[in-house]
């Protein structure tokens, strides 16, 4: 299933049959995307459903010009593993 981007509830959502996984975020009063918390249903853990939700986070904000904010550990991590992205974040 596609990640959908709920902009009313600030979160990119993937229907997972085990539940909804979620990324949530803030957009910052100085434009910047803070990207939160990274929510897996315990019986959908261990895939890639995270990992899909901070690369359809990232893929939205480079769109829109947006420079991100990793607060969440698990996109801090993350980052760690695609360090081609980390130009995109603020330190």
């Amino acid at each position: 299933m596609p990640v959908l981007q709920r902009p009313d509830r600030r979160r990119f959502i993937l229907e997972t049959p085990a539940g909804e996984a979620e990324l949530t975020y803030h957009i910052r009063a100085d434009g910047g995307m803070d990207l939160l918390h990274t929510f897996v249903p315990e019986k959908a853990r261990g895939g890639t459903i995270a990992s899909d939700l901070v690369r359809a986070a990232v893929e939205y904000a480079k769109g829109q010009g947006l420079k991100m904010v990793a607060t969440c550990p698990y996109v801090q991590s993350w980052l760690v593993r695609h360090p081609e992205e980390q130009a995109y974040f603020i330190p």
